[in-house]
């Protein structure tokens, strides 16, 4: 069973354009989020989907320099680019992750994978599973995880242009069709944001990095979580902002 982690990542962006390449401690933010995918040891490939538009070609390049795979389909219609990635890498199984969190655990994600393919082999039937659907984790370590036969289904039958741009609310908006699960942490941490959207975000997120983060190694949850309580300041930078609608993830 192979899968597949892909990261939709593209220049354009309504509040902080061309945040995915800006440059932190060496490395482009989506440097960053590639290495920390690629180092979960469940993940066979990892692709970064982003679009035919030529302000894109960086992120191609990227991609190309982090050692990944990558696609380019439609700007806006991302279900569809998400389903054409997906097939042409032959994925059983397909996580889905975005560009702008350079937070992103891959020990979060291994247990998610493990649980995943534990209660497949158990005989539980689970379509779709996510640590957003009930919120315990911050936000910037958004994960979800569904088979190549949910993806295909919702890229066949939603038509709703919200749920063709956000990937995967016809999905988890239809519970009666789809056995959803969530992953959840032992420790409320929601209060905490780690996602990069807006210049606030980018000060937090740059703080954490200088910090925290040495000789390219991978920093976890729990070292981040210790140092905001010792420097209870830095949550105060983006804890103002708000989260664009629509979506769980």
């Amino acid at each position: 069973m192979k899968t597949v982690a892909i990261i939709q990542a593209r220049m354009g962006s309504t509040r902080l354009p061309g945040k995915v390449m800006k440059e932190l401690c060496g490395k482009t933010v989506l440097a960053h989020v590639v290495f920390r995918v690629q180092a979960c040891l469940l993940i066979d490939e990892v692709v970064v989907a982003t679009t035919r538009s030529k302000t894109d070609d960086v992120i191609v390049a990227e991609a190309e320099k982090c050692g990944s795979k990558w696609f380019r389909g439609s700007e806006e219609d991302v279900l569809e680019r998400y389903y054409l990635a997906a097939k042409e890498s032959n994925a059983d199984v397909v996580v889905r992750v975005t560009s702008d969190c350079p937070i992103f655990d891959p020990e979060v994600l291994s247990q998610m994978l493990e649980d995943f393919k534990n209660e497949t082999l158990e005989g539980l039937q689970i379509d779709y599973l996510s640590n957003c659907l009930n919120r315990s984790y911050p936000r910037g370590l958004d994960a979800e995880i569904f088979t190549f036969n949910v993806l295909e289904k919702a890229f066949k039958e939603a038509h709703n242009p919200y749920e063709r741009e956000h990937v995967t609310p016809y999905i988890y908006e239809h519970p009666e069709i789809f056995a959803l699960h969530n992953h959840t942490n032992d420790e409320d941490l929601t209060n905490y944001r780690w996602t990069l959207d807006t210049e606030d975000d980018w000060k937090l997120i740059e703080a954490i990095y200088t910090d925290i983060y040495q000789n390219e190694e991978i920093f976890t949850t729990d070292e981040v979580i210790a140092l905001l309580r010792a420097k209870p300041e830095l949550v105060k930078l983006n804890i103002h902002v708000k989260q664009k609608q629509l979506g769980f993830c």
